[in-house]
């Protein structure tokens, strides 16, 4: 699945790297996760830690990463889809992450150099401790 994340990056034109560069710091406050490309609308995005997840609309069960990485047409998006104490973790921390759009679980920024990668690795390296267990309210919303 290398040559297939390769070619993602490469797909990535002028942002390849700096999708290289948050893919890095990814891997650098989550050693040993798995990592591969998940779908994502039309295209894929490089997806880290794939956990079982069933929308609320939906009747079977999926994979979902925890975290994720996607190009959009005018910024980078790092989804952490960690709930923790009833907070979504990207939500609860935006402020400390530097010049970055938060969404409950999006983290939008144009480049690396705007985010505080220290809190932003804290961030991450918290979303996986709090979910190595297995359990993570975000994938159990919605089940009854």
């Amino acid at each position: 699945m290398t040559g297939g994340i390769d070619e993602w990056f490469a797909a990535a034109g002028p942002r390849e790297a700096e999708l290289r560069r948050v893919d890095a710091l990814v891997q650098e406050a989550a050693p040993g996760i798995d990592r591969g490309l998940a779908p994502a609308g039309a295209g894929q995005m490089l997806g880290y830690g794939l956990m079982p997840y069933r929308p609320r609309s939906a009747r079977e069960t999926t994979s979902w990463p925890l975290i994720a990485l996607a190009a959009q047409k005018r910024h980078l998006s790092l989804y952490v889809c960690a709930v923790v104490d009833g907070g979504y973790l990207a939500e609860d921390r935006a402020e400390r992450l530097g010049k970055v759009s938060c969404g409950k679980s999006c983290i939008r920024f144009t480049s690396l150099d705007r985010v505080d990668t220290g809190e932003l690795g804290a961030l991450l390296r918290d979303a996986v401790a709090n979910t190595s267990s297995g359990r993570n309210e975000y994938f159990t919303e919605g089940e009854s």
